[in-house]
C-alpha cells in the first residue's frame, strides 16, 4: 500500500475544501486532497452570497473565478400572490461585497478545483474515504482511489469538507437531529430555450406558493436555469411517485411562472432529497474539524450553504495552522461558538419564513428603507455583524416587527 504524508488532509473539494487548501497553500501548510467524485459532478448550492467573496479573495481563489464569466448576482426576489418583495445588495445595511454569482456547480468547483492544483496543491479525485484513525490528534486515513489503488494518508490534523458525504460525521458518530425539520426538496435544470432577455432573465427569483412551499429560479450565464421546490414532507405525497411527471405537476402550481417552463426539456430527471436539513453533535476534537455541509445545512431558502461552507473552511483553515505552529487554540470559543453565532442567525430566519412572519416583512406593501437595509445585510450573509440589530436581535425581533404589521392591518 502507498504511504503519504501530509501536515493537513482536505477531505472534500468542493468550495468548502478549496478555500481550506488555498489559505493553507498561501501560507506554507503542506495539505492535500481527497475528493470522492471525478469532477466535473453535479452538486447543489448555486445560489452564492456576497460574504463569500471575502472567502474566496482571501483564499486566492477570486481572481479564477472572475475570469470564468459566471452569472453576476445582484440580489433576489421573492413572489407571493402577485406581491413582490426584491431585494438589491447594494442597497444593504454596512459595508461589504454588493454582488456575487450564481453558478452550475458543476462548473463552479471545477474551475476552483484547477486553480487549486495550479498553485501546487495536489487533490486525488475518485477517492473513497473507507477507515480514518486517530492517534491523539494525529490520524491515519485509508482511501481506494478508482476502485484501484490503496493509498495510506498520515496527517496532523483532518479538515472534512466532504459535504452530504459527511464522511467524519459518519465514521465518529456524530450526526444529530438538525435545528430545520420536515422539508424536502426536488429539483432539476432547464437548457432555457425562451429565457426573457434582460434582468427578468438574469434575477434569481423565489415564488412562494404558500407559507411552507416555495420554487427557485436560478438562471445561469451558460443558458441553462436551476428549479426546484421545497415544502414539508406531506406536500410532495399530493404529486406522481415518479419524479419527472411529479415536478410536471408540482409547475403547474405556479402562478407568476406558469406556463413558462412547460415546453422545456429537463437535462436530468429530477432528484428529491428528503429531510433535507442536517446537523452534528460537535463540529471538532481532537485533530479534526468538520466544515460546510459535512456540519450542518440548514435550509435553501435564503442559500446559506456556500456561504458558511466558505466560512467555516476558512476559520477551521486559520485555526488548524495556528495549531501546527504549536500556538494555542480554542477551537470552542473561535470555531464552534463563531459559528454557531451566524448560524443562529439564519436559523431564526429560516424558521420565521416558514411561520410566515418573516414573509409578512418581505411582502410588507410599504416597508421602511432601514429595515429593509438591515434585512438585506442577512440576506447577503453578514450574520456576524453586532452593529445590524436584525442579527444583534435575531430572536425577537422578526416577530416584532410581524406583529406591528398586524396592527397596521387591524387598524386600517
Amino acid at each position: 500500500m502507498k504511504k503519504l504524508e501530509t501536515q493537513i488532509l482536505i477531505i472534500g473539494a468542493g468550495p468548502s475544501g478549496m478555500v481550506v487548501a488555498g489559505y493553507l497553500k498561501k501560507h506554507g501548510v503542506n495539505c492535500l486532497v481527497v475528493e470522492k467524485s471525478n469532477f466535473p459532478r453535479f452538486s447543489i448550492g448555486e445560489s452564492l452570497l456576497p460574504k463569500s467573496m471575502e472567502n474566496f479573495e482571501e483564499a486566492g481563489l477570486l481572481d479564477a473565478i472572475m475570469t470564468a464569466g459566471f452569472q453576476k448576482k445582484y440580489g433576489a426576489r421573492f413572489i407571493k400572490n402577485g406581491k413582490v418583495g426584491e431585494f438589491d445588495f447594494s442597497e444593504k445595511y454596512g459595508n461589504g461585497w454588493d454582488w456575487t454569482w450564481q453558478v452550475p456547480r458543476a462548473d463552479f468547483d471545477l474551475v476552483l478545483a484547477n486553480e487549486i492544483q495550479r498553485q501546487g496543491v495536489e487533490i486525488f479525485f475518485g477517492a473513497e474515504v473507507f477507515n480514518v484513525n486517530f492517534y491523539g490528534k494525529k490520524s491515519t486515513t485509508e482511501i481506494l482511489i478508482n476502485s484501484e489503488e490503496n493509498i495510506e494518508i498520515n496527517a496532523d490534523f483532518i479538515i472534512d469538507a466532504s459535504g452530504n458525504g459527511r464522511v467524519l460525521a459518519k465514521q465518529l458518530d456524530l450526526n444529530t437531529s438538525p435545528k430545520i425539520t420536515g422539508n424536502s426538496s426536488i429539483f432539476t435544470h432547464i437548457k432555457e430555450t425562451n429565457r426573457p432577455k434582460g434582468k427578468e432573465g438574469e434575477l434569481i427569483t423565489f415564488e412562494v406558493l404558500d407559507t411552507k412551499t416555495w420554487f427557485w429560479y436560478f438562471p445561469f450565464s451558460n443558458g441553462n436555469s436551476s428549479l426546484g421546490f421545497v415544502s414539508e414532507d406531506e406536500w410532495f405525497k399530493g404529486f406522481s411517485s415518479d419524479n419527472s411527471v411529479a415536478f410536471r405537476e408540482m409547475l403547474k402550481e405556479l402562478k407568476y411562472y406558469r406556463g413558462r417552463f412547460d415546453e422545456e426539456l429537463f437535462l436530468f430527471n429530477p432528484i428529491k432529497i428528503p429531510n433535507i436539513s442536517r446537523n452534528v453533535k460537535k463540529m471538532y476534537g481532537h485533530g479534526f474539524s468538520l466544515c460546510g455541509n459535512s456540519a450542518e445545512f440548514l435550509d435553501p431558502i435564503f442559500s446559506s450553504g456556500v456561504a458558511f461552507a466558505t466560512e467555516s473552511g476558512l476559520q477551521a483553515a486559520k485555526l488548524a495552522k495556528l495549531e501546527l505552529e504549536g500556538k494555542a487554540v480554542n477551537w470552542e470559543k473561535d470555531y464552534a461558538e463563531y459559528m454557531q453565532k451566524g448560524i443562529s442567525v439564519f436559523s431564526s430566519y429560516v424558521k420565521e419564513w416558514y411561520t410566515g412572519n418573516l414573509q409578512k416583512l418581505f411582502f410588507h406593501e410599504m416597508p421602511k428603507t432601514e429595515i429593509k437595509e438591515q434585512i438585506c445585510a442577512v440576506l447577503a450573509g453578514y450574520v456576524w455583524d453586532k452593529s445590524n440589530p436584525f442579527v444583534k436581535n435575531h430572536q425577537r425581533i422578526i416577530k416584532n416587527v410581524a406583529r406591528l404589521i398586524d396592527q397596521e392591518e387591524i387598524n386600517v
